[in-house]
């Protein structure tokens, strides 16, 4: 079990990795070896993750979402397998845990009367001007 939060742990079986071969540092190894890892995880038919934590996981994913609700996250920072899959895995956590916690709700707030006058002052500074403009006095 993937450890998320206190309430969320995402079963491992639930996660697929694949590993392919990655651009970038590694001289003559990286024609030769797999070493980028495509992280795969089913969000929208996981029992792991509650509903509201999948849709904003689905929010925040963006291109990383599949149109079938597959999240899919590349790592290839790094030179071995190992450190790229653990780097696949903290980035998957913290999307899940980033979407885990519920946004604060808006407080309505009303304008001061302060700044209504101030706005209502502005306007008539405004059209002061304009009238001013189209006056013909000579």
């Amino acid at each position: 079990m993937l450890s998320i939060t206190a309430a969320i742990a995402i079963n491992e079986s639930e996660i697929s990795e694949e590993f392919v071969r990655a651009s970038g540092p590694g001289g003559q190894n990286v024609n030769k070896v797999s070493t980028a890892v495509q992280l795969r995880f089913d969000v929208k038919n996981s029992p792991s993750l509650p509903e509201d934590v999948r849709a904003r996981l689905v929010r925040i994913a963006g291109k990383k979402m599949t149109s079938e609700g597959v999240l899919i996250i590349v790592a290839r920072r790094h030179r071995t397998q190992e450190q790229n899959r653990k780097d696949a895995l903290d980035r998957l956590v913290e999307l899940v845990r980033i979407a885990a916690e519920k946004p604060r709700p808006r407080l309505k707030t009303k304008a001061s009367k302060a700044s209504k006058e101030r706005r209502l002052e502005e306007k008539k500074q405004r059209g002061k001007v304009k009238q001013m403009r189209s006056r013909k006095n000579w």
